[in-house]
């Protein structure tokens, strides 16, 4: 049987008001696992109940780069906690992001830094969000490698690429992969199988079939397909190794079902 982990969603979002349907969805598509990524106080408390209910939903918390300057404060003492009382499965999305320019640098930078820092701390893997600040990000990082990371929802360059695999780290693919002349297809090709994992970042990113709907774990599998295409490899092989992958970077339990 094809299984698949979804290595990034926001499913305790305000996005989905019938999450039972969404995840009943994911389970008939062959999505065994989601690693839940909250951005906030309130979807990580829905995250820990999501958890109680399905035991192949797994936590990670931190403020994305947009928020850190009006929530950073707040919600890092609670990631802190829930990081050292072994509740997460990881540290993030944390990074920086300059598309807009509208972000305070700075800010970004220093919690950053700070999550790196805990996840270190309590030997979590990070979950890392770029967008246009790779320089930077590269050059913060440096002085507290080797750590495990993941590039999620990757969208850099080759020679990105090339700098993520170098620090030791994995790349992501997101439905963006889906979406017709994007340059990503051309560097999938080179992506070593064993330091991808595949994602859906829902509610958002829906790939190219499902467009302008809310993204869910059920769409990872148009995602999928693209990758094993474009790697000219089998749905089974990509679904084998991409699971692997996931489960050894999150040190997932398994038997969980």
């Amino acid at each position: 049987m094809i299984e698949f982990i979804d290595s990034h969603a926001h499913i305790s979002s305000k996005d989905f008001p019938d999450i039972s349907s969404v995840i009943e969805r994911a389970q008939k598509n062959n999505i065994s696992k989601i690693i839940n990524v909250c951005t906030d106080l309130s979807s990580l408390h829905e995250s820990f109940l999501l958890e109680k209910k399905y035991p192949f939903i797994f936590s990670a918390a931190a403020t994305t780069p947009h928020d850190v300057e009006k929530e950073g404060e707040e919600f890092f003492p609670f990631v802190d906690k829930y990081a050292k009382e072994k509740k997460l499965i990881a540290i993030g999305e944390t990074g920086l992001d300059y598309h807009y320019g509208l972000l305070k640098k700075e800010i970004q930078k220093k919690y950053f830094l700070k999550y790196i820092e805990l996840a270190k701390e309590c030997s979590l893997p990070l979950v890392i969000h770029c967008r246009e600040a790779f320089s930077d990000l590269f050059d913060l990082a440096r002085p507290y490698l080797p750590f495990k990371a993941v590039l999620h929802c990757f969208t850099g360059n080759k020679e990105e690429a090339e700098k993520v695999l170098e620090n030791g780290w994995l790349v992501s693919l997101s439905g963006i992969v889906t979406f017709k002349n994007n340059h990503l297809q051309k560097l999938i090709k080179d992506l070593p199988l064993n330091r991808i994992l595949l994602e859906t970042d829902s509610p958002f990113l829906a790939p190219q079939k499902h467009r302008g709907k809310i993204n869910e774990p059920a769409f990872l599998l148009e995602t999928a397909q693209t990758v094993a295409s474009l790697k000219e490899i089998s749905l089974e092989d990509l679904a084998r190794a991409t699971t692997l992958n996931a489960q050894e970077f999150f040190q997932l339990p398994n038997d969980s079902k």
